[in-house]
């Protein structure tokens, strides 16, 4: 079984944390159509141990944006060309986890507002109070932090169960492995006991599987559907020989017995809980279509899909192989057959599908149109 190497959650935030710590770096941008705003802030700014590099306007931010990354932007409102409003989006386009400040005239309380509703962290009013203008850089800087910290954590955390949903499926499909080897065990004494029967859960199996496939149902589902084939008889293991090969016609009680078959054959594998599905298929392969086979009486959509299909395959299998009271039929005499019992013994759809399996010879084993 393959093994994965699923990382400490607490290992890999710390790592994910120093990792933040070395790329949140003390670099600001500053972008300001007027210089003397642009060199004053950047002054201060440079005294507080910032990199700052400034734009003049909001296409040459965009453009030191999509080349270079910074921690901070702090961007007026109103410049020419594009504003504040239309940078912010496109700003956090080339980098979302770059913090903005937006800077705006008293007026433009209403315009900020819809800043922040952008992206942006915060926004100040000019002129800027130097101790305002440091206390909103640092939250800036430190809600950054904490939001990539978030993302950097729930990354981890979408891998993990990534790994750990491949994981168990994985374990999952090698105990349903295992459970199909056990029971085939059974299977294999059973026929090995039965000339007739040789075999007959592989044909099943394979033209079962041939069936869903054209149909067009997925992987998983049609590797469930073929593990159902393999055990769906492994009940009458728990019918009397007699019976099973008996020459003529059954009585009521001995065909009520033979029914028996899959209760018992649900009994063995029912604690084989990875089976999953492959146990609602066994329990199904005997219902009819119209609602008249066994055990359960079910009918059309309320029969599980894998049941419909078995019931294709297992019957198509028991007319075209010899049995103790009668000699095989061939497969067009006996898809000609089923064609009559659709809508009652079989689905419609499942038949056609049937029909061009046998016909098109993609199942090997099983006799094809000549």
């Amino acid at each position: 079984m393959t093994s994965f190497s699923v990382p400490d959650p607490l290992v890999a935030i710390e790592a994910a944390g120093a990792a933040l710590a070395q790329e949140a770096m003390r670099r600001i941008l500053v972008v300001d159509d007027e210089a003397t705003i642009r060199l004053a802030l950047s002054r201060f700014l440079h005294t507080r141990g910032f990199e700052v590099e400034v734009a003049d306007s909001g296409a040459a931010a965009l453009e030191i944006l999509a080349h270079s990354r910074f921690s901070l932007m702090l961007c007026d409102l109103r410049m020419p060309g594009l504003s504040g409003l239309d940078v912010v989006p496109r700003a956090l386009a080339l980098d979302t986890d770059l913090g903005i400040i937006m800077l705006t005239a008293v007026n433009d309380a209403a315009s900020a507002t819809e800043a922040l509703s952008s992206g942006a962290f915060d926004y100040l009013t000019k002129p800027v109070e130097l101790p305002d203008l440091q206390a909103s850089v640092e939250r800036a800087m430190m809600r950054r932090v904490r939001h990539m910290e978030r993302r950097a954590i729930d990354r981890l955390v979408r891998e993990e169960v990534a790994l750990r949903t491949v994981q168990l499926e994985r374990e999952k499909s090698a105990l349903r492995a295992m459970s199909v080897s056990v029971a085939e065990t059974l299977i294999n004494a059973m026929e090995a006991k039965d000339l007739y029967l040789r075999g007959h859960s592989q044909r099943v199996a394979e033209i079962a599987a041939g069936i869903a496939g054209h149909l067009g149902l997925d992987t998983v589902t049609i590797e469930v559907i073929h593990a159902a084939g393999r055990l769906h008889d492994v009940g009458k293991i728990g019918i009397r020989e007699a019976v099973l090969n008996k020459p003529g016609p059954l009585t009521h009680q001995e065909f009520a017995h033979v029914k028996d078959h899959v209760r018992i054959g649900l009994e063995i594998l029912s604690p084989l809980h990875h089976l999953g599905d492959a146990l609602l298929y066994i329990r199904d392969h005997h219902e009819h279509w119209d609602g008249s086979g066994y055990p359960f009486g079910r009918a059309a959509d309320d029969i599980s899909i894998g049941g419909r299909i078995l019931t294709a395959a297992d019957a198509f299998d028991a007319l075209t192989s010899h049995r103790a009271y009668r000699e095989p039929l061939t497969a067009v005499t006996t898809l000609d057959y089923l064609r009559t019992q659709t809508g009652r013994l079989l689905e419609p759809r499942i038949y056609d599908a049937l029909h061009a399996v046998v016909q098109n010879g993609t199942v090997e084993g099983i006799p094809r149109v000549k």
